[in-house]
């Protein structure tokens, strides 16, 4: 069997998708014809694809001017909800940002949970909070 040739004749027939479709099965399906519905995906697949979001995230909040003022513990809470909320989404919370820019943490803190998005997520919006305010 030659892997190779079989790798590209597949790719060729399938054609690449990056975003979820629905093919003539009508089942989601993504990359080179997987189907998610029923193949889903693997545990190390779900670890590569959180370990490129991560990345993406930390790449994106690295960004933001109060970024590298922050510990280990309050960067990680923006990297966090980045992931959580998308780039875009956080940088919303101009408040909190602006509050961590003047380390001011009491008052980040209090404008985490000044959201809609702490109704959402609720224990998470409370463990990242304390995190900020506390520094651990």
């Amino acid at each position: 069997m030659n892997k190779e040739k079989l790798i590209k004749q597949i790719q060729k027939h399938e054609g690449l998708r990056l975003k979820p479709y629905k093919c003539s099965a009508n089942k989601y399906t993504i990359g080179y014809g997987r189907n998610l519905e029923d193949n889903g995906i693997s545990q190390a697949e779900a670890n590569m694809m959180l370990a490129n979001d991560i990345h993406k995230c930390i790449e994106q909040v690295e960004t933001l001017h109060c970024f590298d003022k922050l510990n280990d513990t309050r960067q990680n809470v923006l990297i966090n909800m980045c992931f959580n909320l998308g780039f875009y989404g956080l940088k919303k919370f101009k408040k909190f940002l602006r509050a961590l820019e003047l380390e001011d943490y009491e008052t980040a803190s209090i404008e985490m949970l000044d959201s809609l998005w702490s109704k959402q997520v609720g224990i998470r919006a409370l463990e990242l909070s304390d995190q900020i305010r506390l520094g651990k």
